[in-house]
This record gives C-alpha cells, sequence and structure tokens, in this order.
C-alpha cells in the first residue's frame, strides 16, 4: 500500500453532531433488541447442561479471535496503517453480529447454540470488548514501531462502559423479559426487526461516508483484500477449533459462522459517538474497516453456507 492511499483513507473524517448521533444511539438500541428476540432466560440454564459446545464457541469469540487478529496485524506489517490495525482490532473485539442466527438456520448449524453464543457475547461485551480493544490496541502499538505517529492507546472506559450498557444491556434486559412475559408479541417482532436492522447498518454507513465518497472508492480495493483476509481467520478459526474439540458437525458449523460475523456496527458507534479516541491522529482506516466488515461479513456468511450446503448436496449424491 502506498503511502498515499494511506494519507486518504487516514485521512476520511466523520462527524455528527449531538442530534445526529443520539439518534443512531437510540436506533441501534432498537436493532439489538431486535437481535436479542430471540434470546430466552432458559437459553442461559441450557448452557450449563451442555458447557463444552459453548465454552468452546467462547474461547474462539472473546480469546482466540481478538489474539489471532493482532498477529495477523503484525503480519501484514507495512501493507496497512496503525489505524487499519486498530479497526481489525476493534471488530474483533466486538460480539457476534445480529444476523449468525439467520445464516446458521440456512446452514444447517445447531441455531439454539448460535442463538445462545450471541446472547453470552453480546452480554460479556460490556466488559470484554474494551478490555480486548485496549489490550490488543496497545500491544500493537507498542510492537509495530509506529514512527512517532502514536505511542499508545488511552480509552475513556467508563464512556465505553456506559455506551456498550446504554446500547447492549438495556436491550438485551428488556428483550429477555418481553420474550418471557410476551413471547408472541417477541416472535412476531423478530423478522421485521432482523430486515430493519441490516437496513438500517446501511444506511448509516452510506450517511457516514456520502462526505468522502471519493476518497472511500480510491481505497475501496486495499479495503476489501484486508477485511477479505480477515474475514477468513475469523471463519477458519472457528471451523477448526471446533474440529480440533472434535464438536458435531452442525456445532463447527456454528461456531464458524458466530466467529466469522461480527457486531461491527457496535464498532461504527464506538467510533463516532464516544471520546475514545479524542487526542489521536487522523483515524480513517479504523472507520474504513469497520463500516467494510458490516458489509462483507454478510456476503462471507452468505458464502460459507452456501459452501456448506454444497458439500451437504455432495455427500448426499455420494451416499445415493
Amino acid at each position: 500500500m502506498t503511502q498515499e492511499t494511506v494519507s486518504a483513507i487516514d485521512a476520511i473524517n466523520v462527524t455528527l453532531n449531538a442530534g445526529g448521533m443520539n439518534t443512531i444511539n437510540v436506533v441501534l438500541a432498537f436493532v439489538m433488541y431486535g437481535v436479542a428476540l430471540g434470546i430466552k432466560p432458559g437459553m442461559f440454564i441450557d448452557v450449563f447442561k451442555n458447557p463444552k459446545s459453548v465454552f468452546v464457541g467462547m474461547l474462539c469469540q472473546l480469546i482466540l479471535l481478538p489474539l489471532l487478529t493482532f498477529l495477523l496485524a503484525l503480519a501484514l506489517g507495512g501493507s496497512i496503517s496503525w489505524t487499519m490495525a486498530l479497526g481489525m482490532i476493534l471488530v474483533a473485539s466486538c460480539p457476534g453480529g445480529n444476523i449468525s442466527n439467520f445464516i446458521s438456520s440456512i446452514s444447517k448449524a445447531n441455531i439454539e447454540l448460535s442463538v445462545s453464543l450471541t446472547a453470552i457475547s453480546t452480554s460479556l461485551a460490556v466488559l470484554m470488548t474494551p478490555l480486548n480493544f485496549w489490550l490488543y490496541g496497545n500491544l500493537y502499538l507498542s510492537m509495530a514501531n509506529i514512527a512517532g505517529e502514536v505511542s499508545h492507546l488511552v480509552i475513556l472506559l467508563a464512556d465505553v462502559f456506559k455506551t456498550i450498557f446504554i446500547l447492549l444491556g438495556i436491550p438485551l434486559v428488556l428483550c429477555i423479559l418481553s420474550s418471557h412475559y410476551l413471547p408472541g408479541v417477541a416472535e412476531k417482532l423478530k423478522k421485521p426487526f432482523q430486515y430493519f436492522s441490516i437496513i438500517f447498518f446501511f444506511v448509516m454507513i452510506v450517511l457516514s461516508f456520502i462526505g468522502n465518497i471519493d476518497a472511500f472508492i480510491k481505497c475501496i480495493k486495499y479495503v476489501f483484500l484486508v477485511v477479505l483476509i480477515h474475514n477468513l481467520l475469523a471463519l477458519l478459526t472457528g471451523y477448526f477449533t471446533g474440529t480440533a474439540f472434535r464438536l458435531p458437525r452442525a456445532d463447527r458449523r456454528t461456531l464458524t459462522i458466530e466467529t466469522g460475523i461480527q457486531n461491527s456496527g457496535l464498532g461504527l458507534v464506538l467510533l463516532l459517538g464516544t471520546d475514545i479516541f479524542a487526542g489521536l491522529p487522523p483515524h480513517g482506516g479504523m472507520l474504513v474497516i469497520t463500516a467494510w466488515w458490516g458489509i462483507w461479513h454478510i456476503i462471507g456468511g452468505l458464502g460459507t453456507s452456501l459452501v456448506f450446503n454444497c458439500y451437504d448436496k455432495r455427500r448426499s449424491y455420494k451416499s445415493m
């Protein structure tokens, strides 16, 4: 990647006024409410009855993916800017994405496990997202020999905790209560909220980059390749970890999808709606990586589902 391209990516600047950011926060809270509509209190009880697949899934999402992302960022070296590397680490630190349950359902994966992993990773995100991002972000900055641009990452943890709790914690609690006391209403709302969440994410990306469209188009081919490699790493981490622990085929597929689909919408809100990066140089690379991840992981998830279904058809054909 040339210095001109790096400069173009990092120069991308997105600013929203307080009213616009508050609107996005409220809408994203509704989106997260819709994501959690399939969660029922009994699912957490089932986790302790059959814990192995859930524990392996949490290992993939909360431990392995952030660690391997950090190592990948180091391996890419000068091919990416430090802001792009931090964008990768931020995405890897976010919980599972909102379409993972749908992708699992069309992939003949374990849907109950998928919903459980989404619920648990979302619940733990209040702690794990800022912790992983702070840890691996600072490790990267200290080991990548950034030439005097930034020495360490200071995160206003109180601000991050507050934002994540409002966006994830409150909707999750309200959703579990809804599913328990108003199951009929919760069931009817699930599909409309799923469609709304996807539309909202695309609208948020368009609004974020509409003033930087020329720079975005100029750098997208580089960002596309970085996100492609990163997403493949995430998908393969889930699949091979599940294989190493000898999980059933349906559970391996769920781990593949859950690890490969991240809630990058949360990452965008943290970038745009908090002051956690106050004092840093321009960091457009983080925005571009996070935004493109949100688009690509849908394509990558559907592609993974296609691979799984083609394998099933081929296997079925051979057994005839």
